[in-house]
């Protein structure tokens, strides 16, 4: 059973890797990541509460504004 689910994973993660190659207009870089779904659900909170379109603009931003804050930070 636990390799079944793997080999459904790779297919999953092949599928998602053509489907981005073939129909996302875009030269930019594409990132695929894993969330739970309490962080899903933080996610989705923040795109409606913000009124962003789509899911990955959301990402986006959020990673921006930590990246933001990160930066802030002094350097040891």
């Amino acid at each position: 059973m636990f390799n079944k689910r793997i080999s459904q994973q790779k297919n999953l993660i092949y599928f998602i890797a053509l489907y981005t190659y073939y129909f996302m207009p875009t030269n930019k870089p594409i990132l695929t990541f894993a969330a739970d779904k309490e962080l899903l659900e933080r996610i989705n909170d923040f795109r409606f509460e913000n009124r962003i379109e789509t899911k990955s603009e959301a990402i986006r931003q959020l990673v921006e504004k930590g990246l933001k804050e990160y930066e802030k930070k002094p350097k040891e």
